[in-house]
């Protein structure tokens, strides 16, 4: 399956389909700093952290350890099979090349959208333009390799170059972004009221400083194992504002619970003005197990 000839005139080869797979390999793992910051800025850009500032930059951290398998990945179930559809299209169907190459990456990315909607229920409309889209930078600079004499290795090394470059732009403009969101204002009038949260989980805080809760999560108790236990029964609240006994210069709400269940908790606010809400993070401060409240 020959898929153009590359070098000098006289002493032409055949680009095998390795040669193909591998260049096509080096320039997904290339791109796949660019996806990121993309990716990111779509989906959490000026968006609550919910106190973990640190994401971003793990993100970029752990990216090149990543990138040669998921180019892989992507040459072999994408860019890879486009091309070989491409090729083996009719001769009665014209046009250049790049352009069925790239309307092959864009169908087995639906493909690969539908798949996703079967197993995990993601919606097309959102995924789709993601598979599509990541195919079009490795169709078109591969289209532009075709009939150069560069071997995979040097494709390698300018896709290691590319990424490193990448990397950097991404990591200036993610700091440049993580700060954008500003947590909402609120006072203890609009704190007061019922929070809920996943499998029955309920907080109500009246006015008056009293707190009712049922199968709320909260701290662990001196006593008690792991980092959170599920309490049921009453306790009291105090709206706290930039709390510095609980190291954090967000507002919030402290829970005291009456009896031997679980400690005290500091829930954050978080949100939005018009959808605010409650949250906490059990356990690893740079990972645990977040929990979230949100209003009826």
């Amino acid at each position: 399956m020959g898929w153009g000839r590359t070098g000098k005139p006289g002493g032409r080869r055949p680009v095998r389909p390795k040669d193909e797979w591998n260049r096509a390999a080096a320039l997904c793992a290339g791109q796949l700093p660019l996806v990121w910051l993309a990716s990111w800025f779509t989906m959490e850009a000026g968006e609550d952290d919910y106190g973990y500032g640190g994401a971003a930059y793990l993100g970029i951290l752990c990216v090149p350890l990543v990138l040669p398998l998921l180019g892989l990945a992507h040459a072999t179930l994408q860019i890879t099979p486009a091309g070989a559809l491409a090729a083996r299209r009719p001769g009665v169907l014209r046009g250049p090349r790049w352009a069925w190459h790239l309307a092959g990456s864009v169908l087995i990315g639906a493909g690969w959208s539908v798949l996703v909607r079967v197993l995990w229920g993601w919606p097309v409309g959102d995924t789709l333009p993601w598979f599509a889209g990541v195919g079009v930078l490795p169709v078109l600079v591969l289209d532009r390799l075709r009939g150069r004499s560069w071997r995979g290795r040097t494709v390698w090394l300018g896709s290691a170059g590319a990424s490193l470059v990448l990397l950097a732009v991404c990591a200036v403009t993610a700091d440049a972004l993580v700060d954008d969101y500003e947590p909402p204002r609120l006072s203890a009038a609009r704190v007061a009221g019922d929070w809920h949260g996943t499998h029955g989980s309920l907080l109500r805080l009246n006015p008056g400083g009293e707190a009712r809760l049922t199968r709320l999560p909260v701290q662990a108790g001196d006593d008690e194992e792991g980092d959170l236990s599920l309490c049921d029964g009453s306790g009291t609240w105090t709206f706290e504002r930039d709390d510095e006994l609980m190291d954090t210069d967000r507002d919030g709400v402290l829970l005291r619970i009456d009896g031997a269940c679980g400690g005290q908790t500091y829930w954050t606010i978080g949100g939005t003005e018009q959808d605010p809400e409650l949250f906490v993070r059990f356990g690893d401060p740079d990972g645990g197990e977040l929990r979230i409240l949100t209003r009826d």
